[in-house]
Order: C-alpha cells, then sequence, then structure tokens
C-alpha cells in the first residue's frame, strides 16, 4: 500500500525533536510539510504585529531548512477544516501526524480535523512534545482523545497540583523526561521524497506582513529574530555560560537585565521554534560534565518546570483563561474601566516605570518577568482594580511567549486569584523600578521625552521644580501625563478590597486564610524570588472555590467609590474603545 504523509505543523516550529514529524517519515513513500495560515484570521484575531512577523520568519526559516533536504514547506490559505478535505483528495493522503495541542480551542480544531480524516479513511496520530512530560494515557471524550498529563495528576489524587512547591515534589518523584529525538536527515527525506512544482511559491510561499493587512515596516530591526535556526544559536550562547550553569546562581537583577538577551529563549520554546527536551537536556549534561556527573537540582530548570506547572494545572480545565465557570480562580469584583486600561495597555499612566514597561511590551514583544510583575500588580491588586483577564488579552496580543495556560497562569497568580494569598505585598510603581535601575536608564530608554530629567526625579517627574521640568524640556501634565492615580491611596484601598474578599471567602468556607496577614505594607521589590515562590507553603489550594458554590460578594460601600478618590488628577486622554479592548485616540 502507498502511504502518502502529510506533517500538520502549528507550534513545534522545528525539524529538530519532533516525534510526529518521524511519525509522518516511516515508511511513507511521499512526505508533505504543511502550514494552513487563514489570512481572515490574520485582521481580526487579537495577535499584534511582533507575534506576527516572529511566525512568518519561523516559517520562512523552517522553509529554508526542508529545502536543505530537497523538500519545501506547503503553506496554504484557509481553514483547516475548507483545507483538508481538499488537501487529500489532491494528494491522495493517507496519513495525517501533527503535534498535540492542549489549549481549548487547539482540542476542538483537532477535534473536527480527526473526524474529517476518519471519513476519509485517512490515518492520524498525535504526538506530544511541546512539554517536558508527555501525557501517558488517553481519556477519551466523543470522538477525539484527549490526552492528559495523567502521572502527574494521579500522583496528586487526580487533580492537578496547585502549589509549585507540591508540583515539584511529584515531578521529582517521576523519572526523568524522554529523550529528545534527532534531527530530521536528508537521508530520511530521501526515501519519501515529493516532487515539488516550479510554480510552488506561487501557491504555497510563506506571506509577508503587508500581504497580512499590516503596514510596511521597513526600518524596523526586530529585536527577536523567529525560526530553529536562531533558537539554537541562542541555545548554544546561553550554554557557553559555563560558570553560571556549574554554579547555579541566580544572576543580581540590575538595569542590564531589563533589556533583551541575546541567550533568550522564552519565545523560542513559546512557539516551538525549540524543544523544551532539547533545552533540558543540554543543560543537564552539560551540568553534570562540569560538577563531575552530580545530579542537577530542579531549581536548575526552572523556566522549564513553571511552564509544565501551569501547563498541568490547565490540564482538563476549558476556562484557565477566564474568571466564569473556572474552579481555581477566586471570583474577585474587579471594575470595569476601559479608559484606565487603555491608558496601562499604551503606557500612558503618568508611572515612567510602568510605561517604559508597557512601551518595551509594544515594540519588542518581550519584558523581565520582574518587569511582568510590575505591570500585572498594577493593572489589577495594586492600582487600578482591573480584571486579569484584561491584562492577559493585552499580553496575548503583544507578548512573543504568551503561551495560553502559562500567560492566564501568571496573571491568575500576580493577581492573587489563584495559586498565591499574599496579597499585602504590593510593588511600588516608583520605588521598585528606582532599585532595580537607580540611574534610570531604562526609562530614558522607552520614554525618551524624559532622557534629560536627573536621577532623583526620572521615576517621578510630577514631583520635579516647574523649572527642572522645563529644563528638561518636559513638563508634566503638557510633554508626559500626571499621575493617573495615587498610588499611595489606591494601594491601601486595594489591599483592604483583597482583605475583604478573603475574609468573606474565609467565613464562607470556615477557613482562617487571614491568620497570617501582617500590617497592610508595600514592597519597593519583589516579595519571592522564582526560588521561594516554589516554596510558598502558606498558598491555599483554590480548588476550594468552586464556582458552583462560590458568590460574588459585594463590598463595603465604602470601598466601592474608589474612582472618584482615585481617578484621575488631570484630564483624561480621550479614548476610542474598539474591538482589540482598548485604544488611544491621539
Amino acid at each position: 500500500m502507498v502511504v502518502n504523509s502529510v506533517h500538520w505543523f502549528r507550534k513545534g516550529l522545528r525539524l529538530h525533536d519532533n516525534p510526529a514529524l518521524q511519525e509522518a517519515l516511516n515508511g511513507a513513500d511521499t512526505v508533505r510539510c504543511v502550514y494552513i495560515l487563514d489570512p481572515w484570521f490574520a485582521g481580526s484575531a487579537n495577535v499584534g504585529v511582533n507575534r506576527w512577523r516572529f511566525l512568518l520568519e519561523s516559517l520562512e526559516d523552517l522553509d529554508t531548512c526542508l529545502r536543505k533536504l530537497n523538500s519545501r514547506l506547503f503553506v496554504v490559505r484557509g481553514q483547516p477544516a475548507d483545507v483538508f478535505p481538499r488537501l487529500f483528495k489532491e494528494w491522495n493522503v493517507t496519513r495525517l501526524t501533527f503535534e498535540y495541542d492542549p489549549e481549548p480551542y487547539g482540542k476542538d480544531r483537532d477535534g473536527a480535523i480527526i473526524k474529517i480524516s476518519q471519513e476519509f479513511g485517512v490515518e492520524t496520530i498525535v504526538r506530544n512534545s511541546h512539554t517536558l512530560y508527555s501525557p501517558d494515557r488517553w481519556l477519551t471524550k466523543t470522538v477525539y482523545p484527549v490526552y492528559v498529563f495523567f502521572r502527574i495528576i494521579e500522583m496528586n489524587s487526580n487533580s492537578p497540583p496547585l502549589t509549585f512547591k507540591r508540583f515539584q515534589a511529584i515531578v521529582n518523584r517521576l523519572e526523568l523526561p524522554k529523550k529528545p529525538l534527532p534531527t530530521i536527515t536528508q537521508e530520511q527525506m530521501a526515501s519519501c521524497r515529493t516532487q515539488i512544482a516550479d510554480n510552488h511559491d506561487e501557491h504555497y510561499s510563506v506571506p509577508s506582513l503587508e500581504e497580512l493587512g499590516f503596514k510596511s515596516q521597513p526600518d524596523v530591526t526586530p529585536v527577536w529574530k523567529g525560526g530553529e535556526t536562531e533558537a539554537l544559536e541562542r541555545l548554544n550562547k546561553h550554554l557557553d555560560r559555563k560558570a553560571w550553569v556549574a554554579s547555579f546562581e541566580r544572576p543580581r537583577i540590575n538595569a542590564h537585565s531589563l533589556f533583551a538577551n541575546p541567550t533568550g529563549l522564552s519565545p523560542y520554546l513559546c512557539f516551538g521554534c525549540l524543544s523544551s527536551r532539547v533545552f533540558y537536556y543540554h543543560l543537564r549534561e552539560l551540568y553534570m560534565k562540569l560538577r563531575r556527573k552530580s545530579s542537577p537540582p530542579l531549581s536548575l530548570f526552572g523556566q522549564l518546570l513553571w511552564r509544565e506547572f501551569f501547563y498541568t494545572a490547565a490540564t482538563n480545565n476549558p476556562n484557565f483563561d477566564r474568571m466564569e465557570g473556572n474552579p481555581i480562580c477566586v471570583q474577585i469584583p474587579w471594575d470595569h474601566n476601559p479608559e484606565a486600561l487603555a491608558k496601562w495597555a499604551e503606557g500612558c499612566t503618568g508611572f515612567p516605570w510602568i510605561d517604559a514597561i508597557m512601551t518595551q511590551l509594544r515594540q519588542e514583544g518581550w519584558i523581565h518577568h520582574l518587569a511582568r510583575h510590575a505591570v500585572a500588580c498594577f493593572l489589577t491588586r495594586g492600582d487600578l482594580w482591573i480584571s486579569w483577564e484584561s491584562g492577559t488579552k493585552v499580553f496575548e496580543e503583544l507578548l512573543l511567549d504568551a503561551d495560553w495556560s502559562v500567560n492566564a497562569g501568571s496573571w491568575m497568580w500576580l493577581s492573587c486569584s489563584a495559586f498565591f494569598q499574599q496579597f499585602f505585598h504590593c510593588y511600588c510603581p516608583v520605588g521598585f523600578g528606582r532599585r532595580t535601575d537607580p540611574s534610570g536608564d531604562y526609562i530614558r530608554r522607552y520614554i525618551p521625552k524624559l532622557k534629560d530629567y536627573p536621577n532623583r526625579y526620572i521615576y517621578e517627574p510630577w514631583n520635579a521644580p516647574e523649572s527642572v521640568q522645563k529644563a528638561a524640556n518636559c513638563v508634566v501634565g503638557v510633554d508626559y501625563p500626571k499621575p493617573m492615580i495615587n498610588h499611595a491611596e489606591s494601594s491601601r484601598l486595594n489591599i483592604e478590597r483583597m482583605k475583604q474578599v478573603y475574609q468573606q471567602l474565609s467565613h464562607y468556607r470556615g477557613l482562617s486564610l487571614l491568620a497570617s496577614v501582617p500590617t497592610i505594607q508595600e514592597e519597593a521589590e519583589p516579595p519571592l524570588s522564582d526560588d521561594s515562590q516554589a516554596s510558598s507553603s502558606g498558598m491555599f489550594d483554590p480548588y476550594w472555590y468552586s464556582v458552583g458554590c462560590l458568590p460574588r460578594w459585594g463590598l463595603n460601600p465604602s470601598l466601592q467609590c474608589r474612582r472618584q478618590r482615585c481617578y484621575p488628577l488631570h484630564q483624561p486622554t480621550k479614548l476610542h474603545v474598539s474591538h482589540r479592548l482598548y485604544s488611544v485616540k491621539n
């Protein structure tokens, strides 16, 4: 029987450690590598230009790598449910392979394609390689086989562990992740070569940003270049830091840390340009070589394990990215304030530290994890009292490494909606930045209007004398906005609001969650390091707070006048709310 395979790329945009692609090649007579791109989706989805650019660069790189193996990438325009019936007939397809996608949208899409494949008599093979720990068991719901992180969940009384400490304890008892598969070779491709038409580029080329409806940006040099080739080069640079791997001393956070690093890997893991298993085993092997075969600590793999933690927590929870119907999320009565949301998203809050972070995010598609903490706290429980769901959507648009489960999980954690309850710790939008970058170089880079301010006033220009503001050619309220709120007042008020939520939660469930809450305080730096986050024994189990039995409490009326007391200190920018949830109209 002739075997004509199609491998469907989605994430996993690489030739190394790609089990589904290996399955496509096994015993096949022909193999075609396909990426399906819906051109209508480009103009309507909540995805920014940096993410699209990174994707297109990754597809270009993938096509280049396939060319070296005498193959090509077929980029097909349309919806998968419309495209595959046509391809199955045109190419006489007998086998379809793809990587497992755990996101709810991906499960629904893939379930529909599996149905179509069955109708056409096409064998479907699904493999997992996006995460370290492959699912070990199948659960069948309707016609779609749903993978789960079964071993980890089973070892936690059949529910996902919801503290990182518990997750680490379980992972410590597991066998090592499966070793990565080798890169696809020319010999493998030669045995199942597909004839490439001379007019291939006319029908199956990677589109440009302009073709997708974005404006031409000839002068923009992306900070992050997409693709497997770049990912592997960055991995090698990362591993060249042998002293860091051997000692595993956490690098101290300073101003330089806030800028994009040439060894950064998170966007490449998100898009699947780099295999998490390759990263894991390269780190492990180098550590053992430098430390004479001693086993590395789990903390060495912190970036990967936090990712696994949130993927596991999101398992079988299709509402993980929203409050409603989410069994692990505390139902906090956030404010609905599109005007304030727009100022935050566009970097117009009047707080240079916050505005610089949001400007970097919009320009480059990446910000340091502590910068993410600062702006997330500011939007939610720290200052603006706006739902973490809104922050998730903005990051989904702008952030290159916005994995669905990691993005939503991080926002729930930072807003004290799940995983973390120390709401009395609040990031100061002045003090936190000043301690990280005393000279203000980061602010001068991303808010050039403030570049001539002296260090003393760079984080709070509204306190500078009028003569200093004029000398710096930037008058607050004219050239740069006044602070949109009184931070000290807002943070105190919001801590009281959070305290009320948790008090009512404790009363409702008969818990003593607030027994250890100290006097209200504000942190000028993060209360927990990455390592200490892993050992926070005080985290509650949010599964106690099922949406089905948890009321949305009304707050003390004295705490509901917050907008009048704290918004704004100056005339607001005129705003236009669009389908993107927020938009500043100049």
